[in-house]
């Protein structure tokens, strides 16, 4: 382990022997990291946070504070990291709230880019970007593989779903379909994710299929449910398509449109 002499790191933080902690650096007593992860200088990691491998943590970033919530009484909640994320400088990470389900959580290979703030009890899933300044409120669920451009901000309680792609600036107050893309203040939606769709392996049939569908869905003037049936009828085989319309079904928010 290497461990910089002008770091503070309490007794009774659990790290593995190969993780790398720089100088000035603050680390908390509730504090687990596993192997490989790196940690930069005047970084602070606190609260019951869990750190997987292979992260890279920069200087000053803000690990596992406590939520910016003022119903928070002290619960003891967590935040889980996963495996191989990039934390940039100043970012955010707060732990959960008990009202919340207790837990902040997010997964592997994300970006998250200087300055991004994810706020207690949000789900961010795998190989998602955060880029510089981007604000997740309370509770946001995002997608795997979801781009969240600059200075775009998320309401709290809404879902942006897999392979969405948020446009720099977006303040986004409702749900945002899987492969869909958004921009604007109050966002509305722009088209399909279409270039994403090809950088990340969809075959060129599934891409034609969720095309149809979101033509149906978004741009037929039918009435959602009317829309939503169809597709489900039309596409009922297509997991692609599957996925889009069970997010809209499940949605509380609405869906951006």
């Amino acid at each position: 382990m290497a461990i910089h002499s002008t770091a503070i790191v309490d007794p009774r933080a659990e790290l593995d022997t190969s993780v790398e902690v720089g100088p000035f650096v603050v680390i908390g007593p509730q504090v687990r990291i596993d192997a490989g992860t790196t940690i930069g200088a005047h970084a602070v990691i606190e609260g019951r946070t869990r750190i997987g491998k292979r992260n890279r943590i920069f200087q000053l970033a803000a690990v596992g504070a406590t939520p910016q919530d003022l119903k928070y009484a002290g619960e003891p909640t967590e935040l889980e990291i996963g495996d191989d994320n990039q934390i940039r400088e100043f970012s955010t990470l707060h732990i959960g709230t008990a009202g919340g389900g207790g837990v902040t959580r997010i997964g592997n290979g994300n970006l998250i880019m200087a300055n991004a703030h994810v706020a207690h009890d949000c789900q961010v899933g795998n190989q998602v970007v955060l880029a510089n300044c981007v604000a997740l409120a309370g509770h946001v669920e995002v997608g795997d593989h979801a781009i969240l451009g600059g200075l775009s901000a998320v309401h709290q309680f809404t879902r942006v779903g897999q392979y969405a792609f948020l446009a720099g600036g977006a303040m986004v107050t409702m749900d945002v379909a899987p492969y869909c893309m958004v921009h604007g203040d109050r966002a509305e939606l722009t088209g399909l994710n279409t270039v994403g769709l090809g950088r990340n392996g969809f075959s060129t049939d599934a891409i034609e299929h969720i095309k149809s569908a979101y033509k149906l869905l978004f741009r037929s003037g039918l009435l959602m449910h009317e829309a939503l049936a169809k597709v489900k009828a039309e596409f009922a085989t297509v997991p692609e398509v599957v996925l889009l319309t069970d997010f809209i079904q499940a949605s509380d928010r609405g869906v951006t449109r």
